[in-house]
């Protein structure tokens, strides 16, 4: 079998660093009132705040899907018609960069951020375009960075929303998508060819229950956010342990001592 080491198009992939950046870049120049939506519904009421921020993120998430996209296409090997799980990990870096970036002030520390961004979704997009080719010689260490990579951006997700205040409601829509989406792309790239939507589906409302479950609860923002990130890393494990036709003995194995890891992490 041929090996293959191609890189992404530098004029694609530096025009769409550049437009996220840009529109990031904004957020310290430009600001409107924030304003909130009423949505009444039978027995309570959704309330969401909107501000440019809010806007922004929207905005960049669907930049950097629409621009993974416009750069992988010119892969040489690209085979797949279907290209969406490859927004997945771009659009949600692009929010988690945008979490810290909408809360700071502009600083020495919002500019290192900032920086830190930019390379984060470099790499994101380069592992992305090289995830097309199974055959590439980097093929195992982009599909690690990207599964690694996934499991941060929903650590981040989770753990800025659970300190933010925000009603539970808020919490499980966006722990919900994010799980899903999430469980379904690593287990993509672990299996090679198999989608197993069902099994994501599963492990997102689990993951969404014990959210609701532990929102209750007298813990920290980081605390909730590494026992939820634990939890969704070994059903996920679970999962692929089971497509892959672990030994039975020993499919729990994994997924239970990295659970417990996870979860002691949190607390100390």
């Amino acid at each position: 079998m041929k090996e293959h080491r191609h890189v992404p198009d530098l004029d694609r992939l530096s025009v769409v660093i550049a437009l996220i950046l840009l529109a990031y870049a904004t957020t310290s120049f430009v600001t409107f009132p924030t304003k909130t939506l009423n949505l009444q519904l039978p027995g309570f009421l959704i309330e969401v705040n909107v501000n440019f921020t809010t806007l922004v993120a929207v905005v960049v998430a669907i930049l950097a899907a629409a621009g993974s996209d416009w750069i992988i296409n010119g892969h040489p090997h690209l085979q797949d018609e279907i290209r969406w799980h490859h927004w997945i990990v771009p659009a949600f870096t692009a929010i988690a960069i945008g979490i810290p970036l909408g809360t700071l002030p502009v600083s020495s520390a919002w500019w290192i951020i900032f920086a830190l961004g930019g390379v984060l979704m470099v790499g994101v997009l380069t592992a992305e375009y090289i995830s097309v080719d199974a055959n590439d010689v980097r093929y195992a260490f982009a599909v690690m960075a990207l599964n690694a990579v996934s499991l941060a951006l929903f650590l981040v997700i989770t753990t800025a929303i659970s300190g933010g205040g925000y009603r539970l409601y808020i919490l499980l829509i966006a722990v919900f998508p994010a799980a899903f989406l999430i469980s379904a792309r690593t287990m993509h790239l672990r299996l090679v060819t198999a989608w197993n939507i069902p099994w994501a589906f599963a492990i997102a409302l689990i993951v969404t229950q014990v959210a609701a479950a532990l929102f209750y609860l007298p813990l920290r923002s980081i605390q909730f956010g590494m026992i939820t990130l634990g939890v969704l890393y070994g059903l996920i494990t679970v999962a692929s342990n089971i497509e892959e036709k672990y030994p039975r003995r020993t499919v729990w194995i994994e997924p239970a001592v990295m659970t417990v890891v996870f979860c002691l992490i949190g607390f100390l």
